[in-house]
């Protein structure tokens, strides 16, 4: 049972990993072949950048889970054990992944939901644009 949680719980890891860069370098890679690459750094400047934070940040906090896990063990005299300390790592990966889904996926449906007027992203600003085009035109075909 344990070799299968092992299984699952790198397969859940690398894979949601893998598919978000994955898909990143996947659409830069579309992109490159009609792109120049100042161009691609431009247009992919912020994907690359949290990828990148992402990566670092990920493996700082192993090293310092690891650490932590290290000094736990010796400081209860049992053996220090890669496996052990890895689904404890996941665990805690997964746990905050976990909660930052949840976050972006409630402010997604609450932001497609609910206005806040005034907000790029409400929908009454649709509506303020759309009057807004409206007075233009009627503005633009009074005068010719």
């Amino acid at each position: 049972m344990e070799s299968f949680a092992l299984i699952f719980v790198t397969a859940v890891l690398l894979g949601t990993t893998g598919y978000l860069i994955g898909s990143m370098v996947g659409h830069i890679r579309k992109e490159k072949r009609t792109e120049n690459l100042k161009k691609i750094w431009s247009n992919f400047a912020l994907s690359i950048a949290f990828c990148a934070l992402f990566l670092v940040s990920w493996v700082a906090h192993g090293f310092a889970q690891w650490q932590k896990y290290k000094a736990e063990q010796e400081d209860h005299n049992q053996p220090v054990e890669v496996s052990e300390f890895y689904f404890e790592f996941s665990a805690s990966t997964l746990e905050n992944w976990q909660s930052e889904f949840l976050q972006l996926f409630s402010f997604v449906v609450l932001s497609a939901l609910l206005i806040h007027h005034g907000s790029a992203e409400s929908k009454d600003s649709d509506d303020r644009m759309e009057a807004a085009l409206q007075r233009i035109e009627k503005k633009v075909g009074s005068k010719s």
